[in-house]
């Protein structure tokens, strides 16, 4: 039996304090009211993207298995797939707990300023659209957008994400990109995360806190004014508190990015934890 359509649309388009609530009750399409958390995090039309295992006998939730990220050991993923596209996501930590690392990052994160605070685009430098920081293991470079940086050492707060992000994927990361997002005019392109320095095989872990807001995948065979084909495009709400894993081979085949949206009016920071190989000498 097919699954029920949801319809989300209005849960991230009021910001209030500074946190949207992505996790509404939602009707389905026969008119029922539904709760279910594991059914809520993602935006209205995302059913035909969504793998659920069955519900066994007692309402008991199997343990999902996934993919590349192994055996995922905190309960209500939701498993998104389509071609070339394998992503997990789930709400990690409670309200309280993400509002406490929301306070904390807004106060303890240091971002980029000056030079460092510029992205270079077809050869052209211009101001990033948001504000941008990266922390670390020692003896770590990462390349993006024309910038070679060098991680500060952790900070609490990140370690702490950092942990719970290992804990519940079975993975280990060992640098993360920070990106604040003032308000909904702050946004990130179409891009993908693919660069030299990231090991092989290893998923990316992307952690939201703040303002709930549209993530869109878009498949590279897709983009542009005319596309070599037409590839359905795939699109998320990420909560507060919220984790999603992009798996290989996503950031092959997949664009992603978060656009503008004006009526957003709350900051968010969002955390994407990776695994980087060490600068050879």
């Amino acid at each position: 039996m097919p699954a029920p359509s949801t319809d989300l649309r209005d849960s991230c388009s009021r910001a209030h304090g500074a946190r949207n609530d992505c996790h509404r009750s939602f009707h389905t399409s026969n008119g029922r009211r539904k709760t279910d958390a594991s059914e809520q995090r993602v935006g209205g039309g995302m059913d035909k993207f969504l793998l659920r295992p069955d519900l066994q006998g007692g309402g008991e939730e199997p343990a999902p298995t996934g993919g590349a990220s192994g055996d995922l050991k905190s309960p209500d993923w939701l498993h998104l797939r389509a071609e070339g596209l394998s992503c997990d996501y789930t709400v990690l930590f409670g309200k309280a707990e993400a509002d406490k690392i929301f306070r904390e990052l807004e106060q303890e994160v240091e971002y980029f300023t000056g030079a460092l605070a510029k992205v270079q685009v077809f050869g052209k430098w211009h101001s990033v659209p948001r504000k941008q920081a990266t922390y670390g293991d020692a003896g770590l470079t990462y390349t993006f957008s024309g910038l070679t940086l060098t991680p500060k050492p952790w900070i609490p707060v990140l370690e702490r994400v950092r942990d719970r992000v290992c804990e519940v994927t079975g993975q280990t990361f060992n640098f993360v990109l920070v990106n604040r997002y003032k308000d909904g005019c702050d946004h990130i392109g179409e891009h993908r995360d693919d660069e030299r320095e990231l090991a092989l095989g290893s998923p990316i872990a992307s952690v939201s806190f703040g303002a709930c807001r549209d993530f869109i995948f878009r498949h590279k065979d897709s983009r542009g004014k005319r596309p070599r084909r037409t590839v359905e495009v795939v699109r998320l709400q990420l909560a507060h508190g919220s984790l999603l894993l992009m798996n290989p081979p996503t950031n092959t085949h997949w664009y992603h990015s978060l656009p503008i949206r004006k009526r957003v009016l709350a900051p968010r920071v969002n955390l994407t934890f990776r695994k980087i190989l060490p600068t050879k000498k």
